[in-house]
């Protein structure tokens, strides 16, 4: 038996040799179903895993408080909440304090400015907040040092920036300590440049921190945008989120906040990317059947030139069956070609593209990538080997 395989095999094969413009361009189809297929696998790996880290980078045992309906409600929104729905204050911040399970709470104004230097100017969220921001969103410092309660209390006019920033305005973290950064007709010292970080959903990289009571100058109704509060221990994440919910409601409608937390921003971005990754998936796997198609053309090329050679295999003692499965096994292994070709360029564009984003080709879509070849060779290979396994034999040696 595995002689007879490696008969099929090597027959196949030099028949391929014979036809190698023929078989590359059968191929191509499925080569590129298969790469199309991997790397948009690949990308939504990547993408989860980039996602995650990301928000893990934003802290541990977080609940963020929106404005309107997050979840299941508009999406999520950069920055924030949903459009519309409440404007909180230092009286919720006050509140929240109260919940004995909470370690830190930590409003957020935003508003996007023109920051300008005297040789440079670019766009960039003010962030205007509590000093426990860094705390508890596990930033650090590249050069200088972050703002203090002190100088929030004495409100001081001094800015913490994000590293993108600080390189856009001053060509590198170190040349913008001590510097003056205008916003309008306000001047701010920076005392300190963030490490690099990239967050998804609060980018640091080019947002100025200042204290939220120095903000006040551009938030003149003193409102925050949302409210991130760090918990003591996760186990308690559910009951301090209902005692949140509870302590807002006093103020606000049910529909003008969401209280969330990171696992739950985290599965809804992850069921959208599953969505979106199933419908381009099926858009790839199109390009799979049209590849199917082209082999089974093929081979019933091939069935027509080879009448003869079937005629004298059946007259001198090959099977039916065993013409049925000879073209099969080539079907499969002309797919088999065109899936791993596809595998390998889509590694090789992978290892490119990794210089720049996280792409990951897992074990799952390699099973998947050979898998799904044999299936296309089997599912478009069966007609043709069975209409040579049909062929009467006689009318089959007597062709011309």
């Amino acid at each position: 038996m595995k002689r007879y395989f490696l008969f099929i095999i090597k027959g196949a094969l030099f028949d391929f040799s014979r036809n190698k413009g023929r078989t590359f361009l059968t191929s191509l189809g499925i080569l590129i179903g298969v790469c199309a297929v991997v790397l948009l696998l690949a990308f939504g790996l990547g993408l989860k895993v980039f996602i995650k880290s990301q928000f893990e980078g934003l802290g541990t045992n977080l609940i963020f408080v929106l404005p309107g309906r997050v979840l299941g409600q508009g999406g999520l929104r950069p920055g924030g909440g949903t459009l519309g729905g409440a404007r909180f204050d230092e009286k919720d911040v006050r509140q929240i304090k109260k919940i004995k399970e909470v370690q830190r709470v930590v409003p957020y104004f935003v508003k996007t400015v023109k920051v300008q230097t005297e040789g440079a100017s670019e766009v960039a969220d003010i962030r205007g907040t509590t000093f426990e921001t860094f705390a508890i969103s596990n930033d650090e410092v590249e050069t200088g040092r972050l703002f203090t309660k002190r100088d929030a209390d004495g409100r001081s006019k001094v800015v913490v920036i994000g590293s993108e920033i600080a390189t856009k305005l001053f060509g590198d973290p170190e040349s913008a300590l001590g510097k003056t950064v205008r916003v309008n007709d306000y001047g701010f010292k920076v005392i300190g440049v963030l490490q690099k970080k990239g967050d998804v959903s609060h980018n640091t990289d080019t947002a100025l921190f200042m204290s939220h009571q120095v903000a006040e100058v551009f938030n003149a109704d003193k409102k925050f945008f949302d409210i991130h509060i760090q918990i003591k221990d996760y186990e308690n994440i559910a009951e301090v989120k209902e005692k949140i919910k509870t302590t807002l409601l006093k103020r606000y409608k049910e529909d003008d906040f969401s209280v969330i937390e990171q696992t739950e921003i985290l599965n809804t971005v992850s069921t959208i990317l599953n969505a979106v990754g199933l419908i381009l998936v099926a858009i790839g796997a199109i390009s799979l059947v049209v590849g199917g198609v082209g082999i089974m053309n093929i081979m019933y090329v091939s069935v027509t030139e080879r009448i003869k050679e079937i005629g004298i295999r059946r007259a001198i003692g090959a099977r039916r069956g065993d013409i049925l499965f000879h073209f099969l096994a080539e079907a499969v292994i002309l797919s088999l070609l065109g899936g791993i070709a596809g595998l390998l360029l889509a590694s090789i564009i992978v290892l490119f593209i990794q210089r720049v984003f996280p792409l990951y080709i897992s074990v799952e879509s390699v099973v998947l990538a050979i898998g799904v070849s044999s299936l296309i060779g089997i599912i478009f290979g069966v007609f043709p080997a069975k209409k040579a396994a049909d062929l009467s034999p006689m009318e089959a040696i007597r062709y011309e």
